[in-house]
Parts: C-alpha cells; structure tokens; sequence
C-alpha cells in the first residue's frame, strides 16, 4: 500500500518562543495551517495570541524556533546552522503573501476608502493606478461598500472602516489573512457586519488565522479552533470539540464565561 503524501501546510510555526525582555510570552508554539483553513486562536488576555499573529509576519521577531509561510522561512534564513535575521527588503517582499487586519483600523484619515485600498498596490507593488482601481472596487463591492468608495475614514462608521481595512489586506492578493482580533474595538451593534465579510472570505476558501473572543464565529466559521493559555496552545480540534465538549480544565474555565 503507498503512503498518503500530506500537502505541505501554507504556515509551519515550530517551537516559537518570544520574550520580551525576561518576560516570557510565547513558551514553545508548534502549529500547522492547511492551504484553505480557517484558524481561530481563542483565550484570555495575555496568553499570547497577538503575539504569536504579530510573529507569523515578522511585525515581532521571534526569540527562538521557526515560522514558514508557503514554504518559506520568515524573517531569518539558516546559514550554518544558525538562523541569521533578513534584511527589511527581503521582510517587506515576504509579506506580499500575508494580510494582516488589525484591532484597528489604521486608514489613512487623509485619503478615500478607495485611495487606501489602493495605496499598497501601486505605491509598493508598482501596478498601474487603472488597474489598481478597477479591483479597487470591485474589493469595495465585495466587502459591501462600493457606494463608499470616495468618503473618507471620517465619515464611515467603525464597522465600515474595519471592512475597508479588510478590503486593504486582500488589496496585496495575500495566500493568507491574519485578523488580530477585529472586532474589538467596534461597538456592538458594528460586530456583525465585519464577522459577516470575514465569514464570506472563509467561505471563499482564504486561508485564515483568526484571534477572536466572538466565539460564535469560531464556532459557525472556523475549521478548527486552538485554545491558547500562558503562552501555549493548551488544546486544539473542531469547533464542535474544543467549543462544543472542552478538555482541558483550562479551556472549559474560560469558555465558561461565553457559553
């Protein structure tokens, strides 16, 4: 009988330690992402989540181990069998392939939504403006704000913002979207209209990494939901297993407050 080849997961994170200074915040992360998942990250303020997101793209170095996106090591090269940082160039060409959408929104209050969508594609990745504002728009349009597109930050809600912003990431054609808790801090009746554009991606196939205390989209959207505590992923499975018949006392505490 032939052995069943697994593809090669789009992110590979091994080991991932981080400390700032002597504080210790990542103590050991290994997680695999598959091409067309979508992973959310649940658990209590401080156990590391952002953290470990904002190391997937290199916004912090990590302190020992290893992240590969599609393939391909992250901030640092091995030479000798060592790992030696890039150079900010080399960084900024790795990120072409990773969006990330923040707790805030981060619009360039001075431009449209339709100019900030556009700012990456053309001031960083050189495409000609036509073209950057045909798909532009038809970002707008998928996020549900073509009619929008020339009002500025100032005149958009939270949720619209945050859905611009959205539109932004997906600007740079990413392989994969980080989403660091967008919903934080969006009123509550804003909430909805953001899970809603982030289920539409999911069901699109985008690959996803989400840190979320909106349980009721790692339950209804995610393929799998990893649990994080003090720096470690605690448990991980289906929705249905870890939300749904947690087993980790740790887990079941925190779920507790939701559920």
């Amino acid at each position: 009988m032939n052995a069943v080849v697994q593809p090669t997961p789009l992110v590979r994170a091994r080991n991932v330690h981080k400390s700032f200074d002597h504080l210790e915040v990542l103590k050991g992360i290994d997680l695999d992402v598959a091409t067309g998942e979508v992973v959310a990250i649940l658990g209590p303020s401080g156990s590391g989540k952002s953290t470990f997101l904002r190391c997937i793209n290199h916004l912090e170095s990590i302190s020992r181990g290893s992240v590969e996106v599609d393939g391909e090591q992250i901030g640092y090269q091995f030479k000798k069998g060592r790992l030696v940082a890039l150079s900010s160039h080399t960084i900024m060409l790795q990120r072409r392939k990773i969006g990330m959408v923040f707790q805030q929104f981060n619009l360039y209050p001075h431009m449209t939504a339709l100019q900030n969508i556009m700012e990456a594609p053309v001031g960083i990745h050189g495409q000609s403006r036509s073209e950057a504002r045909k798909e532009a728009m038809a970002l707008l349009d998928r996020v549900g704000l073509l009619a929008k597109a020339d009002s500025y930050p100032r005149q958009l809600s939270g949720g619209q913002q945050q859905r611009v912003a959205i539109a932004r990431a997906l600007a740079i054609k990413p392989k994969l979207m980080l989403f660091d808790e967008p919903t934080s801090a969006l009123d509550p009746e804003l909430v909805g209209e953001v899970l809603a554009t982030m289920r539409d991606l999911a069901g699109q196939g985008l690959t996803m990494i989400v840190v979320t205390h909106e349980i009721g989209f790692a339950r209804e959207a995610a393929d799998r939901v990893v649990f994080m505590d003090d720096g470690k992923v605690v448990e991980q499975g289906k929705p249905d297993e870890v939300i749904g018949n947690p087993q980790h006392p740790r887990t079941r505490s925190f779920l507790s407050r939701f559920i």
